[in-house]
Formats: structure tokens, C-alpha cells, sequence
């Protein structure tokens, strides 16, 4: 499995927007996206700015087909890319605790 940690920050003013973006849109797509067995969704905790998913994967091909060859980039929607400052993206093999 893979685990794929996703993390943006907003630009500033745009926090409630990209609030609604991300719990009426975001989270109900990774929830129903094939080839995700389980999704974490973070919304701000200390920094009113800050975002982040742990998606875990049942495998790269599952990942790639959603989306695509360039999984290491860190895709976001053309609708939240005027309230994106930055973004990055993680990959990591699941392990056994």
C-alpha cells in the first residue's frame, strides 16, 4: 500500500473559502475514489492556513490511475488554484506497526 500525504497551504483571506472547497468537494471525491482504503482529511489545527490529506492506497497502479504517470507532483483542482499558496506531496510504503 501506499500512503500519500498531501499538504497545502492557502493564500491568505481565502481560508473560509477553500474551507467549504475542501469539505464539500475534496473530502466526498477521496472518500469515493477507487483504489483508496482509508482517507484522512486534516483541516487547521494552529495554523489557520494549513490543510493536508493522508490518502492510503491500495497500490501505485491504483494512485496512477487516478492521477496519472506524474503521481509525484501534487495535483490540485483547477477551481482551488487561485486559493492555493503551495503545495507539496509525499509518498511513503505503508509498513507493518
Amino acid at each position: 500500500m501506499i500512503m500519500r500525504i498531501f499538504q497545502v497551504r492557502i493564500r491568505p483571506g481565502k481560508e473560509e473559502e477553500f474551507a467549504r472547497f475542501f469539505h464539500d468537494t475534496a473530502i466526498p471525491l477521496m472518500k469515493g475514489t477507487d483504489g483508496i482504503e482509508q482517507v484522512l482529511p486534516g483541516a487547521p489545527h494552529d495554523d489557520p492556513r494549513s490543510f493536508s490529506f493522508v490518502m492510503i492506497w491500495r497500490d501505485l497502479a491504483a494512485l496512477k490511475a487516478f492521477v496519472g504517470d506524474d503521481y509525484r507532483s501534487a495535483h490540485i483542482d483547477p477551481t482551488e488554484a487561485d486559493l492555493v499558496e503551495s503545495r507539496s506531496i509525499t509518498h511513503y510504503e505503508l509498513v507493518a506497526a
